[in-house]
């Protein structure tokens, strides 16, 4: 095997393209007399927003596609495509965070302040995450069209795209009310399955089964039961992580308290307080307050929320080892542990 394709050069490699893609899509129109402006500030929204994260989401492309095709068939040019592909679902995730963001008011994201927070951005923030949506497509059309896969890849991003704006609708609609009477677990499931789990955790592997030749329904349909679960317990540790994790090592202040999320700690509480506790809590939650969040995450403290997920961690990462092992089929069950592996006991 070439060096360059070596998995632990995986991380490396990937970061080398970034540059060339952003190049990809704006170099060839940036001193245009119409357009140069706006390309020059395309530019600025893709370096600031597209890299800074961890890049799971990216890199599971490629560490799928390898776990499905042997070393003696991988060809530097299924690396590089599964590599361009990987970018492509950073560039989504960052169009999803860009928006999000706005509509939660919230303040930093990956260290930084987010971008509609940013002097001189503002409100063209709506549109620039327009822009890195539609950046992608442009980028799946240079690198991919002569592809066998090309098409069933293009109508992959659209439904994923579509089911995490279902996600994210359900989330914005997902309000406490007086009696907090839609905070429920199965709103809560629905939410995280669209919101999440679709292009987190299926779609990047369905991009390497794709390249890889694997189209059947039955294939698709394990893979997609498996990963929406592990979709599951990855929202459900995000949201732990929000009300308890090190905002130094997270990346961004949690702020799901105070945005009336309908977190897995407030449905978890819900389910265990007396009346007096649900007056606090419909007094606190969702009120833009330091005081008002601490009354909160004192009563989460109280029920031992903190237990109660330690609990559920365990449990749902031996369910998930007895799921891959039981709906796998024809897949290798390595595509699904690289997940396991990077999501169990993680801090940020």
């Amino acid at each position: 095997m070439a060096e360059n394709l070596k998995p632990s050069n995986d991380r490396g490699l990937f970061d080398t393209f970034f540059p060339g893609l952003v190049d990809d899509i704006v170099k060839e129109c940036e001193n245009d007399r119409e357009i140069g402006d706006a390309l020059r500030h395309i530019r600025e929204v893709l370096e600031y927003n597209v890299p800074g994260g961890k890049r799971n989401r990216g890199l599971s492309v490629v560490a799928s596609l390898r776990q499905l095709i042997s070393p003696d068939n991988l060809t530097k040019e299924d690396v590089r495509t599964a590599v361009i592909l990987g970018w492509c679902v950073e560039w989504l995730q960052a169009f999803f965070l860009v928006a999000d963001d706005i509509m939660d008011e919230s303040l930093t994201r990956r260290g930084k302040p987010c971008w509609y927070r940013k002097t001189g951005v503002g409100s063209i923030a709506i549109n620039d995450s327009f822009l890195i949506e539609a950046t992608i497509y442009k980028l799946l059309k240079k690198h991919l069209h002569q592809k066998p896969y090309y098409v069933d890849v293009l109508d992959l991003f659209h439904e994923v795209t579509y089911q995490t704006a279902t996600g994210q609708t359900l989330d914005l609609m997902t309000q406490p009310g007086k009696n907090f009477e839609n905070f429920t677990l199965e709103r809560y499931k629905a939410i995280v399955k669209f919101k999440t789990a679709f292009y987190s955790f299926y779609l990047p592997v369905a991009l390497a089964m794709y390249m890889a030749g694997i189209k059947d329904a039955q294939s698709h349909e394990n893979a997609r039961e498996i990963l929406l679960v592990m979709g599951e317990f990855f929202q459900i540790q995000d949201d732990y992580l929000d009300c308890y994790g090190d905002p130094v090592v997270t990346g961004k202040v949690g702020t799901d308290i105070e945005e009336n999320k309908c977190s897995w700690l407030v449905v978890q509480a819900i389910q265990r307080i007396t009346t007096e506790q649900m007056e606090m809590l419909k007094n606190n939650y969702g009120v833009k307050s330091p005081e008002a969040s601490a009354r909160v995450k004192e009563l989460y403290n109280e029920l031992n929320l903190k237990k109660v997920y330690q609990d559920y961690e365990e449990e749902s990462y031996k369910s998930i080892l007895e799921l891959i092992s039981r709906k796998s089929g024809n897949l290798p069950k390595e595509v699904f542990l690289e997940f396991v592996k990077k999501i169990y006991k993680r801090e940020k």
